[in-house]
């Protein structure tokens, strides 16, 4: 990709460049930053429209604080790409989310810009307090903390616990209210319809402008003219709005809102700011995609648009007609089970698009529930609705099941309440890189009792693991699946239930045996005429459930194969080749293994072809395992390779 010719952009190598320019020289760079967002995002797939919905924003920051000095602390990331650009990483942007170029997300090891790594929202608060609250025990009492959150991420549990803690805590710190009425998709919920309230109060807005203006007239001869200001806006905010405001009730300084694409009336503000102590909320009103038409009309699409032309908006996709994929799968699934299946009810947090219950929420929108960014509550919701005989399918991706642990573990399988966990994105997800990969929850799920865990080998597989799923009274069902395409061209077959843990056996052979979960399965198939040129015989099963494992299945393979390899997508500690050793030494069984996965370590990003040739999980490097393990000696005892 060639390198963007920007008249200033060129010249703007560190924020402190921005302090030298004009306000109309500033507002001429926000339109360079756009055109070079949209330049290379078109061509190399990322984030597109919130990052150029805060450009202005970008600037206004960075010119107004000292950073890196001043920590400022960007919440997801999705917004913060104009920040890399200004801070030292123009020419690198330009191979932003590939193997070995720079993360689309801020990272504390890339650049001392990034004060915080982030990658799943609502942290920005909680680690911009900390950060205040170090300096005041520092006496570094300077330093300016800056978080800058969206106010789709506003809605997660954490933002409000860390708002509540940071009232009290009279830190140095600002919070960055980044209010576009979206987050991947639309924002929904109470706290949507509040800063609605508050943004189109006309009333209340001349008066908050007028007050405003008067800080600026008596700052140089009043005694206290922004508490007396203060005051003011507290009681018309009460009086004019419903309910009196909600972050003045947490002990913040509201200021707000303002236009977030007005640069010189931003850096004033923020330049005022400074000079008040304590924690402060600045509320500004900004355009997701703006500046670049297509963006704001197809706000959702334009979140993580792909490639696509520039001129037309449209998306750059190969001639070919495209295989489904496990999400697509899913979304036609459970639509055709609900329309069969009363029970059924989908909860999802925020990502209705992503998970592909679009469909689902047009057909059934009284049986679809998206919660709002806030995961621990989708799981917990979910767990009240299966107490009362529903059939809830809590769709979340992978990583982001995470932050619900404890729900997981004390709401639903505790109490064997049969809420079905559709894990999306299980496995490697290629350029959103080591905050995104979904390869801990094998693991983490394996260890928690009652709980039924599968994962699809294809599109088959996962229509009946779904079918199965959706009337179960053991308890927690959960099914895994990854981001990509499912193995089959027709794949839409009448359904039929699984007996829960059993797996199949898809190959016979007498040298070795392979032993995969979920669509690892695919990579073994892949590297069949590879294997056979090694004059490799080998076995192939797919294990389907990690827990309850197919036992009957186990027995009959370590009675005829002591050359065991395992492949999973996910960690290899913890996950199906632990389950796999645990199996053998509990039934006194001696063979040779070799775990093949995810190794103790974070994968950065990179399309998955590259991760996984990295880590050697393709062809070849499943065909150098079979053959080390065939140059091996008959084993007498375990032995075990990570």
């Amino acid at each position: 990709m060639t390198a963007f010719k920007g008249k200033i952009l060129n010249h703007i190598d560190t924020p402190s460049d921005l302090k030298q320019l004009s306000m109309e020289e500033l507002s001429a760079l926000a339109q360079e930053i756009r055109e070079y967002i949209i330049h290379v995002v078109s061509r190399n797939a990322g984030h597109l429209g919130a990052s150029l919905g805060t450009v202005e924003l970008t600037l206004a920051l960075h010119y107004a604080f000292d950073t890196p000095y001043d920590k400022l602390i960007w919440d997801v990331g999705h917004q913060a790409y104009g920040h890399k650009i200004i801070t030292g990483r123009r020419e690198a942007f330009l191979r932003n989310r590939q193997y070995g170029g720079l993360s689309g997300f801020p990272s504390m090891t890339e650049s001392d810009y990034d004060a915080f790594g982030v990658g799943h929202s609502s942290t920005s608060i909680s680690a911009a307090l900390g950060m205040a609250i170090a300096a005041r025990l520092k006496n570094d009492n300077q330093r300016n903390h800056i978080a800058v959150i969206g106010d789709g991420a506003m809605t997660a549990g954490q933002a409000f616990e860390a708002l509540n803690n940071a009232g009290t805590s009279k830190a140095n710190l600002l919070v960055v209210l980044n209010d576009n009425n979206i987050s991947i998709d639309n924002s929904v919920g109470s706290l949507k319809e509040y800063l609605l309230e508050i943004t189109t109060s006309r009333t209340y807005n001349k008066i908050k402008d007028a007050s405003w203006e008067l800080l600026g007239h008596l700052g140089k001869t009043g005694p206290t003219p922004r508490s007396m200001v203060q005051k003011l806006q507290r009681l018309l905010k009460g009086t004019l709005l419903k309910e009196s405001n909600f972050m003045e009730s947490l002990h913040f300084r509201y200021f707000g809102p303002l236009d977030g694409h007005d640069t010189p009336r931003l850096i004033k503000t923020m330049q005022d700011l400074k000079k008040i102590s304590g924690p402060k909320l600045l509320h500004v009103i900004t355009t997701k995609g703006k500046g670049y038409k297509q963006a704001e009309k197809d706000k959702i699409r334009f979140h993580a648009p792909g490639r696509f032309d520039i001129k037309t908006g449209e998306n750059i996709t190969p001639a070919v007609d495209m295989p489904i994929t496990f999400p697509q799968v899913f979304g036609k699934t459970i639509l055709e089970l609900a329309r069969n299946n009363p029970d059924i009810v989908a909860v999802t947090p925020a990502m209705p698009t992503g998970s592909a219950l679009n469909e689902m929420m047009k057909a059934f929108p009284q049986r679809t529930f998206d919660v709002g960014i806030a995961e621990q509550h989708a799981v917990t919701f979910s767990a009240g609705l299966a107490a009362r005989g529903m059939a809830p399918f809590c769709v979340i991706y992978s990583t982001f099941l995470q932050r619900a642990y404890d729900q997981i573990v004390h709401d639903v399988a505790l109490q064997k309440l049969p809420v079905i966990l559709a894990i999306d994105r299980g496995g490697l997800v290629g350029e959103d890189g080591a905050t995104h990969h979904g390869v801990f929850d094998l693991a983490y799920l394996n260890c928690i009792p009652n709980m039924i865990i599968a994962a699809p080998m294809d599109a088959h597989d996962f229509r009946n693991l779904l079918f199965t799923a959706q009337d179960n009274p053991q308890g927690p069902f959960a099914i895994r699946y990854p981001k990509g395409t499912a193995g089959n061209t027709q794949w839409e077959q009448p359904m039929i239930k699984i007996p829960i843990g059993t797996g199949r056996q898809i190959q016979n052979g007498t040298d070795l045996a392979f032993i995969t979960i979920g669509n690892m399965g695919i990579q073994v198939q892949k590297a069949k005429d590879a294997l056979e040129k090694q004059s490799i015989s080998y076995a192939h099963y797919d294990i389907r459930f990690l827990k309850p494992l197919d036992e009957t299945l186990l027995h009959e393979l370590f009675q005829t194969h002591d050359k065991i390899i395992t492949i999973e997508d996910g960690t290899v500690i913890g996950g199906l080749g632990s389950a796999i050793l645990d199996f053998m030494n509990r039934f006194n069984y001696k063979a040779q293994i070799i775990k093949m996965g995810i190794p103790d370590q974070f994968v950065q990003h990179g399309t998955n072809k590259e991760l996984y040739q990295e880590l050697g999980l393709d062809t070849v490097g499943i065909v150098n395992v079979a053959k080390k393990l065939m140059a091996g000696k008959k084993a007498s005892r375990l032995r075990a390779s990570y």
